[in-house]
């Protein structure tokens, strides 16, 4: 966390349970910080008089946690920094954690520009935990608690009590009353449809709600960091490209419970497999990739198809297929999307571990192979 020795704020998004609270835990015992739990009622009465009860820490990192259960700690927070910047203290003074992005980014961004870093916190990802866990990474998904539980078993317990309680005790705080039932539905729904093109009104006539409902279910789910809204890619190709977003559950381990997949074998003989390792894989290179990278899509109208097109910050363009087999096959769509996107390098993400060529200048290399490329590129 040396970002935190760069900048006066600093403010880790992530879902609850991605292990976020645990390593602020961490840091605030390593410097010693005065630590606020946001939720609990002790803390926020200690915060009464914010003003008073933060300058009198001003020589000690202050980490605020689930500081989106007090927004209006943002603007004291401002003068906090500023009065600190004029008593040489310009970096290291807050650390921030939230559990949902859109809100906090607004608040944060008009309050403390200039004074804040952010930085989103995802569950484990296979860099962490490494190559020869990938399979069970993949089943369980990078929650701490579901991946490290015992066994299958236990591991699926804990993301249902996850899904349970964030649909009855936190989602809740992030906006207008949603129903439980009507959202677990929702949820469970765009699990069946991992990786597909979203259909709103389709999805709205199934749930009995109208497309403006599904839109904001869907919105409330990507504010939580719980899903991923791919975008396509636009460019003046000279074909009909999809105009569609493509909609992943960005935890595999939540898309499997709820499909209630707990094993391996059920995974693997479940339809949803091959879109599930697609979304697994996408989120993997998404979260390995240098910041400001842009991700998305590319599909035409007949059919010429990129999994994922990664635009990477020094200008080249990686074009990424996933498939789920140990045996890789290019397809005419990929290569015709190629030669639409002329990319810089192009790349079939496979379950096997070898590195090989494919012919025309394509690569075939398994996720944590490329995952690492991507993370030396930052």
């Amino acid at each position: 966390m040396s970002l935190i020795d760069r900048s006066p704020a600093v403010i880790l998004l992530g879902p609850r349970q991605s292990g976020k609270t645990t390593l602020a835990l961490a840091i605030a015992r390593k410097r010693k910080a005065a630590y606020f739990d946001l939720e609990s009622n002790r803390d926020r009465a200690r915060l009464t008089d914010v003003e008073d009860a933060l300058s009198r820490l001003s020589d000690r990192l202050v980490v605020l946690d689930e500081v989106q259960r007090m927004p209006e700690l943002f603007q004291p927070l401002r003068g906090l920094i500023d009065r600190g910047r004029r008593y040489g203290r310009r970096a290291g003074q807050f650390l921030l954690l939230g559990s949902a992005s859109l809100d906090l980014l607004r608040q944060s961004g008009e309050t403390l520009a200039g004074r804040i870093a952010i930085i989103e916190l995802a569950p484990l990802d296979v860099l962490e935990v490494g190559a020869k866990h990938i399979d069970q990474l993949w089943l369980r998904g990078g929650f701490p608690d579901s991946f490290l539980a015992p066994d299958d078993n236990d591991s699926l317990r804990w993301r249902r009590d996850f899904i349970r309680t964030y649909l009855e005790r936190d989602v809740p705080q992030f906006g207008p009353r949603i129903p439980a039932e009507a959202l677990s539905r929702f949820w469970t729904m765009l699990a069946h449809r991992q990786g597909a093109l979203l259909n709103a009104a389709e999805m709205a006539r199934n749930l009995d709600v109208d497309s403006k409902t599904v839109a904001r279910y869907l919105d409330l789910l990507v504010d939580l960091l719980l899903v991923r809204r791919l975008p396509p890619l636009h460019r003046n190709v000279g074909k009909r490209l999809i105009k569609s977003p493509k909609v992943y559950i960005r935890d595999s381990g939540l898309a499997h419970a709820l499909l209630e997949i707990g094993t391996e074998n059920a995974l693997l003989a479940h339809p949803i497999v091959g879109a599930s390792w697609e979304g697994f894989a996408i989120e993997t290179l998404i979260g390995a990739a240098p910041d400001g990278t842009r991700a998305s899509f590319y599909r035409t109208a007949v059919g010429a198809e990129v999994d994922l097109v990664l635009e990477l910050p020094g200008g080249q363009v990686w074009a990424i297929e996933v498939k789920r087999g140990v045996a890789p096959r290019v397809e005419k769509g990929f290569h015709i999307a190629r030669q639409d996107l002329a990319p810089t390098a192009s790349y079939v993400v496979y379950a096997g571990n070898e590195a090989f060529s494919l012919g025309d200048g394509i690569q075939a290399t398994s996720i944590p192979a490329l995952a690492r490329k991507l993370a030396t590129l930052k």
